[in-house]
């Protein structure tokens, strides 16, 4: 199963309050340059707080004089009603990113190959790019209508609007896509720039929803919203429209076009709702930057050489493992393995997640956060190898229940490993980012992350197709070879005129093998050193202070 790592980061339930704290303290000792931000000088009493800290460099970690709070308020009845709000806000950007991200890739492979799926692949990248809009999104909006509000109105407002659309057109998705491939992924290239920019607003929107004291539940309400409604997209829907599973519940056929429809509504009572909500105004310490402020601070950022170090490490560790987690569900859902199956094994990822993130939380404590990374990295690689005996295993449509004992066995472990590197890597970035542009920091190192996972997808997937040599062997007319179009459709074609349809060369073993022996010598020659470097850096090294003369 695709498992899909949004910009934001899951956090350890234990951890959310240690993050939130550590994201609010610097770790370098107090300068003249420390009290300048981008827009002049930081304000009196935050100035004092920081004039009261010592700091223990060897082991990077700011103490207090003074000591922090041991509890926080209670929940106001306005904050309650805030977090309820922002949970749904973030589940009505998950819908669409499940549809594009997880049930789509499923339905159209029916009928299109593993290049025409690379192809369609394409339509997730503006949420990976966001970062590159994002400073429009801060700096520009009608003050009438709110900071916010001026970017989430008008976006659920079209992201409704395109579900309705489709739900009436969903001819282009189930009868020959391959003739609406451009048009089809171009319409989920925008249903997904559009969830990215609701995105950022919401992110935004979360400091003046939650008083300070209880920003920290701003990672839950992420973790629950999109979550819930990512797996709404590809659990619930991918199960209730599985003939089988409904009919086991005597229950009708969920189609797509009624699943549309109702998030349609959904998104558009929402937006009707938020025109009558109040926008808070902007905590004291908040700073409205100009957009070229926003473009300038981004850059400096980059320019720090452990930063980049990092970003290099987010863009090539992804790229080993497309192949044993989408090519290896796309592979089994080719040979057989069903709908309801496929759903089951996705409602328990969800609960894998949960604990791993759990877990994570635990292991990344101490003076090493980032060897909790490392181990699950090697063992990664190592599923990708149990991956391809999987899928060489696997022989649908009704395979016996000890070959999907091992199926689950396998995707739950690659998932659990996956979810231990994001949560850990998500939680070290919250403790090195610079408190002082804590936002756009972390936003920068999501956004290299999130696209390490995304831009490998197109060219694994065009491999896979470049390396299958399959025919279809109608007796009375010799063999007929097809080496690009290896689709369900073309199998059924091939059956249709009474051949037989023959993959001579399987281009998923070579591809993944190809990516295991490259994630091999990644580890070994880059990723292992530059990581241990980086976790046993001082916070201070990770400061823009630190580039200031």
């Amino acid at each position: 199963m695709t498992s899909v790592h949004y910009t934001r980061t899951h956090y350890a339930p234990e951890q959310i309050i240690e993050l939130e704290i550590a994201r609010n303290v610097s770790d370098s000792r107090p300068s003249h340059d420390l009290f300048e931000n981008e827009g002049g000088f930081i304000p009196g009493e935050e100035r004092e707080h920081l004039l009261r800290q010592t700091f223990d460099e060897e082991k990077g970690v700011a103490r207090n004089k003074t000591e922090e709070p041991t509890s926080y308020p209670p929940l106001s009845r306005k904050s309650k009603q805030n977090i309820a709000l922002l949970i749904v806000l973030y589940l009505v950007q998950g819908v669409p990113m499940g549809l594009a991200m997880g049930s789509m890739p499923f339905i159209l492979k029916t009928n299109l190959s593993f290049s025409q799926l690379a192809f369609f692949s394409l339509s997730t990248y503006p949420y990976s790019l966001k970062l590159l809009w994002a400073p429009f999104v801060d700096s520009m909006y009608l003050p009438k209508l709110g900071r916010r509000k001026s970017w989430i109105i008008p976006s659920q407002l079209q992201l409704g609007a395109m579900m309705f659309w489709l739900s009436l057109h969903t001819d282009y998705i189930y009868g020959h896509p391959e003739n609406h491939l451009v048009a089809i992924t171009v319409f989920f290239t925008v249903l997904v720039l559009l969830a990215a920019t609701q995105d950022i607003a919401v992110d935004g929107w979360t400091l003046t929803l939650l008083p300070k004291e209880h920003l920290s539940y701003a990672s839950t309400c992420q973790m629950i919203g999109l979550t819930t409604g990512f797996f709404s997209s590809f659990t619930v829907f991918f199960a209730f429209n599985s003939p089988e599973f409904v009919k086991m519940l005597h229950l009708p056929i969920l189609t797509l076009s009624a699943y549309l429809r109702f998030w349609a509504f959904v998104c558009w009572s929402i937006t009707v709702f938020l025109l009558f909500k109040n926008e808070e105004e902007t905590h004291s310490s908040e700073e409205v930057l100009s957009l070229s402020k926003v473009y300038s601070m981004m850059w400096r950022i980059i320019r720090l050489k452990n930063v980049m170090s990092l970003c290099a490490i987010h863009l090539v560790a992804g790229a080993p493992f497309i192949a044993s987690g989408t090519l290896t569900t796309l592979k089994l859902y080719e040979k057989g393995l069903k709908q309801e199956q496929l759903s089951f094994l996705v409602l328990a990822d969800y609960v894998v997640h949960l604990f791993a993130g759990y877990l994570a939380g635990r292991w990344g404590k101490g003076s090493k956060p980032l060897k909790p990374w490392i181990y699950a990295f090697c063992a990664r690689l190592g599923l990708c190898l149990t991956s391809i005996g999987v899928v060489a295993l696997f022989h649908g449509p009704s395979p016996s229940i000890a070959i999907l004992g091992i199926v689950a066995v396998n995707f739950l472990a690659t998932q659990f490993v996956g979810a231990i590197q994001s949560v850990g890597m998500g939680a070290f970035q919250t403790k090195i980012a610079d408190p002082l542009i804590g936002g756009t920091y972390m936003t920068l190192l999501n956004t290299a992350g999130n696209f390490g996972g995304t831009w490998p997808k197109y060219f694994v997937m065009r491999g896979m197709d470049f390396f299958t040599r399959a025919t279809c062997h109608v007796t009375e007319l010799g063999p007929s070879e097809t080496s690009q179009i290896v689709s369900d459709f073309s199998k059924q074609k091939c059956t249709d005129v009474g051949g037989t349809y023959i993959i001579q060369h399987d281009g998923y073993y070579v591809v993944s093998a190809i990516s295991m022996v490259l994630g091999l010598l990644i580890f070994v020659l880059f990723i292992k050193g530059a990581v241990r470097k980086l976790q046993g850096l001082p916070t201070s090294a990770w400061r823009l202070s630190a580039t200031r003369k």
